[in-house]
Order: structure tokens, then C-alpha cells, then sequence
């Protein structure tokens, strides 16, 4: 993009990264979700100059499905260039230059896992929407195995007025119709590939979410994490910027 486009459509930016990469600078200011660089498929070598440039740019580089292969020439150059690194269970990752703030005020986002099992892709969901600005509140292990577990942080959840909650389970999915039943605030489904043989790679939690009599539960696809997330980032963005609109119209 010329200087010229750039200077006036800042949001339109793009930045180039050797002849395969052209990277959306822009789409956090554009669309109000942080890029976040899918690690499969790609090089060492181009995995880190992806990353190197968003830290350069934006001062934040996120990242998903992180291998060792890919995540030890990072975690060498951040050491070098000292900045904050964080890895999460599914390979999540979060790199940050000291002079990065992260955004605030955009929300609360609830997440919620049916097991330990599905903790690793929920931390995408929650990565995600930190970084839109949310404020995140997460329970885990509350399966319908033992539904009674789901009582207590459900109710500190609504107490704390979420404005979204996200449900991750593998298995066969249910927990996420339970908690649509009960709220009244928006439940996005994530269906997690745990589970044993028929269906156990997400496919019997994902039809069973798709199934649901729960109405008004929206499901993104297997293991989504950062889909998610970025859904539910939007949800708790807006009601908050309808929240302060609403409050300053009272005065």
C-alpha cells in the first residue's frame, strides 16, 4: 500500500514480511480483533520474521497451534530482545514489547470448560478476548458429569454481569445447551476434538451444540478457540460501548 493510501487509511495498512507474507496491520483498529498468526504450515524462519514484524509494528505478536519446532527460535529472539513470552497449553502464544498496553474497558467475557481437557483451547478464546480489551472470567472442570460443579461459578458469573459466555466441551458437547438454558446472556459453543472413538474428535460435540433446543446458542467450529473469543470480544465490546453510551445519555 502506497504511503499515501496509508497516511489516510491507516486501518487499510499492510506490512510485507520477504515475498510470503502480507500482514493486516490494520485489522485490530479496522475490525476491533488482533491478528493472530496461525503457526501450522509455516517455516521456522517465516514463523519468526510473521512475529518479528508484529512486535515491530504493533508491539504485540499472538500466535496459535505453536510447536517446539517453531517456538524455540521465538522464545530465542525474545530472550535476546527482551520481551514478554507466554505459551499456553495448545501452543497459544503472546509476545509483548514492554511499551504495549493492553487495551481495557471492552467488556467482561465469561469462559467456561466442561473439562480439564478442553482448558487448552479455551485459553485461545481467552487470549483473544483480553487483547480486544475484555476483562475474562473462567471456571473449569464443570462438566455435566457432575453438573452440580457448574452452580457456583455460573452464579458468580451472572453476579459479575458477563455480557458472553463461551462453553468449551469435547466429549458429547452438552454442557454448553445446559448453560443456554439458563442465562440469559449470549452462549457461543466450543466444541473441543476430546472425546473417545465415534465422534471423539469433536464432530459429536459439535453436532450436539448445532442440535441444541437451547435457543439463541451460536457455535463456532472445532477447536476455535480464537474464533471464539474474537466473537465473544465483539458481544462484550459493544455492550459496553452501549453500556457508556446509555450512562452518559442519563446525565
Amino acid at each position: 500500500m502506497t504511503d499515501e493510501v496509508s497516511q489516510r487509511r491507516p486501518h487499510l495498512d499492510v506490512a510485507h514480511v520477504g515475498e510470503f507474507a502480507r500482514l493486516d496491520i490494520g485489522r485490530s483498529t479496522r475490525r476491533g480483533v488482533p491478528e493472530v498468526i496461525y503457526a501450522p504450515g509455516k517455516s521456522p524462519s517465516q514463523f519468526l520474521a510473521i512475529v518479528q514484524a508484529f512486535v515491530h509494528e504493533k508491539g504485540l505478536a499472538l500466535a496459535s497451534r505453536v510447536d517446539e519446532e517453531r517456538r524455540r527460535p521465538v522464545e530465542n529472539w525474545a530472550a535476546d530482545e527482551n520481551l514478554h513470552l507466554w505459551i499456553g497449553q495448545a501452543g497459544a502464544m503472546e509476545v509483548v514489547r514492554a511499551d504495549y498496553q493492553v487495551p481495557r474497558g471492552a467488556g467482561l467475557v465469561g469462559i467456561l470448560t466442561a473439562g480439564t481437557s478442553d482448558l487448552a483451547v479455551a485459553e485461545e478464546a481467552e487470549l483473544v478476548a483480553r487483547h480486544m480489551g475484555c476483562r475474562v472470567l473462567t471456571a473449569q472442570d464443570v462438566g455435566v458429569a457432575g453438573v452440580h460443579r457448574l452452580l457456583v461459578p455460573l452464579t458468580e458469573m451472572l453476579d459479575a454481569d458477563v455480557d458472553v459466555i463461551v462453553v468449551a466441551a469435547g466429549m458429547e458437547g452438552a454442557l454448553a445447551s445446559v448453560v443456554a438454558g439458563l442465562v440469559t446472556v449470549p452462549v457461543i459453543g466450543l466444541p473441543v476434538s476430546a472425546g473417545y472413538g465415534l465422534g471423539g474428535k469433536g464432530v459429536a460435540a459439535l453436532y450436539s451444540m448445532l442440535q441444541s433446543c437451547s435457543s439463541g446458542l451460536v457455535v463456532v467450529n472445532i477447536d476455535n478457540g480464537v474464533g471464539a473469543g474474537a466473537a465473544a470480544g465483539l458481544i462484550a465490546g459493544r455492550a459496553a460501548r452501549s453500556a457508556e453510551k446509555s450512562g452518559a445519555d442519563d446525565q
